[in-house]
């Protein structure tokens, strides 16, 4: 077992096999400890965060030392049955792997359930096991850019399933007709952990899975709320995330300037979590229907109101027929759009935030879109704040790292270069990720990591070198090497970073383990 630092609010633990990792979140489950926020299983790692005011990493690592590793009787578990059929393209690759006939590969692959295990990548995406050992087989080395919804496909000892169309690298072996994930369910991941899963023949022609969209709800009556006149960019809900959803494979997602987020309400006198717009660039604009106080707060920008520049940061007044306009950033990159009373906005799993890679949440808003006032009772309405001090593209950020899990992957001068050189922040940037450029940093570890929970501000480092500092809506698990976390008090600045600007890490200490003990 080894207990390795993530972020100052999560560590991981890594163990010898998968079994030890399901009988460890299990005891976790059972008895918990004080604090820890959430857990993210994965092949060989458990994942865990907690609040550092409760609880602590050296405390954690003693802790899961004592727990009893071994494997449990599993209860009875409920059988989830998969017509599949089975003309995947990698299917001939498959059976020439693993030495057998395209036929023998269906048979073993139908011959005995899978287990899910656990569950990541993306919303409903389940990691069967138990399966055949004769279909172990790897990763494609190069990856697809695009996995067709439904496909079954099989990496290493797993099976799964592509809940929606996305990248990936597994081998595909077939596709299925059932959606993994369907918003109008409860839940809406087809699969949890613990479900056994019998693949069989699925019988006639092949259709693409079509995932239910979520019950609309009815159009708002004419002279109410806002009405979007302008959205060049993406304009969407955010509030703090959807937490405790990592057994759907869902993160938390949530608004990326947290503390801007909750400057914003104060001022408004709502209760804390009340949703707002995350903006990010300029040109979003709308049309009053009705009297509302409204405010702007993170990335100071005019704020007009028929033409005249009011400013951010401060409590506006407007009466029904008023016309803003939120203008371009004038440092950092995301502004804040709250209203007196909160948005009458649709909660989905608990919360208003729209997470852009599992593309759960309310829509983006674009022109035309009517904005609903909750019209909530909210308290006295605070003064205007001094806009903040935010980067603008050119200047320097420095951001603080605390190293691990996986810095022992790189050479010392590969660690050095992480620190020693300043990273430019890439137009290909978005909520998921700041897409860094500079001197690549090479692994010395080349080995293939098994997907395991990443954390808001890893510094992920995937063959290119050029590494990815993950934002809110990362995905719940990765399988590329984190090298270091962004410390947790910088993620709002982290977030306010826009293309151009440059960044300078700033290692706390060195890269230690918080726990040794047995095996590697």
């Amino acid at each position: 077992m080894r207990v390795l630092p993530v972020a100052l609010e999560a560590v991981l633990v890594e163990l010898d096999s998968l079994e030890e990792v399901l009988a460890l979140h299990e005891s976790l489950r059972e008895a918990p400890l004080a604090g820890v926020t959430e857990m993210v299983p994965a092949a060989r790692t458990l994942f865990i965060g907690f609040d550092p005011l409760v609880q602590g990493g050296d405390r954690i690592a003693a802790e899961v030392a004592r727990r009893d590793l071994t494997p449990r009787a599993q209860g009875p578990a409920r059988l989830r049955e998969l017509p599949t059929r089975y003309e995947g393209e990698d299917l001939a690759e498959v059976a020439a792997l693993t030495g057998l006939s395209v036929a023998e590969v269906i048979a073993r692959h139908q011959s005995q359930p899978w287990t899910v295990a656990f569950c990541g990548f993306a919303p409903g995406f389940g990691y069967m096991t138990g399966g055949d050992p004769a279909l172990d087989v790897p990763r494609r080395q190069s990856p697809r850019t695009r996995i067709p919804a439904g496909a079954v496909a099989l990496a290493g000892k797993f099976s799964g399933v592509y809940p929606k169309a996305s990248p990936g690298g597994w081998q595909i072996i077939g596709t299925t007709d059932v959606p993994m994930w369907d918003l109008s369910r409860d839940p809406p991941a087809f699969l949890q952990p613990g479900d056994h899963v019998q693949f069989t023949q699925a019988r006639g022609k092949s259709h693409p899975v079509v995932l239910p969209m979520p019950e609309t709800r009815p159009a708002p009556a004419q002279g109410t709320g806002f009405r979007v006149t302008a959205s060049p960019f993406p304009a969407l809900f955010q509030d703090l995330g959807r937490l405790g959803q990592a057994g759907q494979g869902v993160s938390a997602s949530g608004v990326l300037d947290r503390h801007a987020f909750r400057a914003l309400n104060r001022m408004l006198g709502n209760a804390p979590g009340t949703p707002a717009i995350e903006l990010t660039g300029g040109g979003f604009a709308f049309r009053a229907e009705e009297t509302a106080v409204i405010a702007v707060t993170g990335a100071p920008c005019a704020v007009k109101v028929n033409g005249w520049n009011l400013g951010s940061h401060a409590p506006l007044a407007l009466d029904a027929g008023d016309h803003v306009e939120i203008g371009a950033p004038l440092s950092g990159l995301r502004s804040l759009l709250g209203v007196r009373g909160g948005f009458d906005v649709e909660r989905i799993m608990g919360s208003a935030t729209r997470d852009t890679l599992a593309e759960v949440g309310p829509e983006p808003l674009g022109a035309g879109a009517v904005l609903e006032l909750a019209h909530a009772r909210a308290g006295a309405v605070e003064p205007a704040l001094s806009p903040p001090e935010l980067p603008r593209p050119g200047e320097t950020v420095v951001l603080d790292v605390v190293m691990g899990p996986r810095t022992d992957w790189f050479s010392p001068e590969t660690v050095a270069a992480l620190s020693g050189q300043l990273w430019e922040v890439t137009p290909q940037s978005s909520r998921v990720g700041i897409r860094l450029s500079g001197e690549a940093l090479t692994r010395e570890d080349a080995r293939e990591l098994p997907s395991e929970g990443t954390a808001t501000g890893a510094l992920q480092v995937p063959h290119s070198g050029q590494p990815v500092l993950f934002l809110a809506d990362h995905p719940l698990t990765g399988g590329y090497p984190v090298i270091g976390s962004v410390a947790s008090y910088h993620l709002d600045l982290a977030g306010q970073i826009p293309p151009g600007a440059k960044i300078r890490f700033n290692p706390l200490a060195p890269f230690a383990e918080i726990l040794s003990r047995g095996s590697k």
